[in-house]
C-alpha cells in the first residue's frame, strides 16, 4: 500500500487492488454506453457485513441472468470484498460489486465476442437519509413518470437503468420532497431510486410485489414484521392507499427501513416517525451485532492473493 491514503475507498479492477481514485474503466465497455451490467450493493455497520451471503446470491443470480462472467468464484468475490474494506480501514461501508458486458473487439457487435469487466469498491458508508434526518422523518413524492416495466427489464436484476427513476427525483426536488416512488402502467405503486416502500394500514403493513427489486432490507423487513403480531401483506398498493396510511417508511442498504413523514405534501399520520416504524428500525440495526445475520469483516487475513483462495 506504499502510505498512500485509502481513506477515502478502496476498489479491486482489473485484477488488483487500488485507491478508490485510481478505478478506471473504458469509455467504450458496454456497462458505460448500453448500461449492460448488473451490480450488487451490500454494508458494513460496525466492521461486521450484514447479510453478504444473500448480496452474493442475488449478485450470481443476476450475472447468471444476463449471462455475465466476473472471471472469479464466489468465494474468491468475497475475500476481494473484505480486501476492500480492509484497506481502506472502514468500520461502516458501502461496498459495491459490478460485472458489465465489457468490451468487445475492435470491428466487432457480437456481445458473444465481449470480454467481461469485473470491479467492486468500498467506501465510506452512504446514507440516503441520515440518522438526523430520519429522526424527524423524510418527504415523499409519487412521481407521474412511470417505471421502467419489469416485462422489459427484469427489475429482479439490479441494474442501472435509471433514466426514469433520476427524472422522478428531480420532479421530487422541484415538489420540495425528499424521496420519490414511480408507479407502474396500470398505476400501482412500485419502487423509488434504490429502495422499497412498505405503508401501515387497516393492521397490516403493505408492500408492493411486481416491478419491485427484491431488496436484501426489505426482505429483512417483512421477517422483522411476521416474527412480530403484525400482518404483513405482499400485493398492489395504490396511490391512494399510500396516502392514506397511518405510517410509511422505505428500506435500503444505504439506510435499512426509513421513515416517510410526508406524501405529496400532506402529513402522514401525526407526521412524526410512527412507532411501528420505529420498532423496525431498532430491531433492523440489533441484527448487525448477531452472527445469524452477520459476518466480520476479515481485517487481518484480507491482503491475502483473491485468487489464491484455499478450496480443500
Amino acid at each position: 500500500m506504499g502510505g498512500q491514503n485509502w481513506s477515502g475507498g478502496a476498489a479491486f479492477i482489473d485484477g488488483a487492488f487500488c485507491a478508490i481514485e485510481d478505478a478506471k474503466i473504458s469509455i467504450l465497455d458496454l456497462g458505460v454506453t448500453r448500461s449492460d451490467c448488473t451490480y450488487d450493493v451490500a454494508h458494513v455497520w460496525q466492521g461486521r457485513f450484514y447479510r453478504l451471503g444473500d448480496h452474493l446470491d442475488r449478485f450470481f443470480a443476476g450475472m447468471r441472468t444476463l449471462r455475465l462472467d466476473p472471471g472469479h468464484d464466489r468465494m474468491e468475490l468475497e475475500q476481494i470484498l473484505h480486501g476492500c474494506v480492509s484497506r481502506a480501514g472502514l468500520r461502516d461501508a458501502y461496498v459495491s460489486m459490478t460485472c458489465t458486458r465489457g468490451r468487445m473487439p475492435v470491428g466487432s457487435r457480437d456481445l458473444r465476442t465481449a470480454q467481461h469487466t469485473f470491479y467492486c469498491f468500498a467506501v465510506p458508508f452512504v446514507w440516503i437519509n441520515s440518522p438526523d434526518k430520519q429522526a424527524q422523518g423524510a418527504s415523499l413524492w409519487i412521481s407521474t413518470i412511470p417505471r421502467i416495466p419489469p416485462e422489459s427489464v427484469d427489475s429482479r436484476v439490479k441494474n442501472y437503468h435509471w433514466l426514469d427513476l433520476d427524472r422522478a427525483q428531480l420532479d421530487a426536488y422541484d415538489h420540495g420532497a425528499d424521496l420519490v416512488v414511480l408507479r407502474d402502467a396500470g398505476g400501482a405503486i412500485t419502487e423509488g431510486p434504490g429502495y422499497n416502500i412498505f405503508a401501515y394500514w387497516d393492521g397490516a403493513w403493505h408492500t408492493p410485489s411486481h416491478g419491485v427489486l427484491s431488496g436484501i432490507t426489505r426482505q429483512s423487513v417483512i421477517e422483522l414484521v411476521d416474527d412480530s403480531d403484525t400482518r404483513m401483506e405482499q400485493g398492489p398498493v395504490s396511490a391512494e392507499q399510500l396516502r392514506g396510511a397511518s405510517e410509511v417508511l422505505v428500506t435500503s442498504t444505504a439506510g435499512g427501513p426509513m421513515p416517510v413523514t410526508t406524501v405529496d405534501g400532506q402529513p402522514v399520520g401525526s407526521g412524526e416517525p410512527g412507532p411501528r416504524c420505529e420498532d423496525l428500525r431498532r430491531r433492523y440495526w440489533a441484527r448487525h451485532r448477531d452472527p445469524a445475520w452477520s459476518t466480520p469483516v476479515q481485517y487481518a487475513a484480507s491482503h491475502a492473493d483473491p485468487t489464491s483462495v484455499d478450496h480443500s
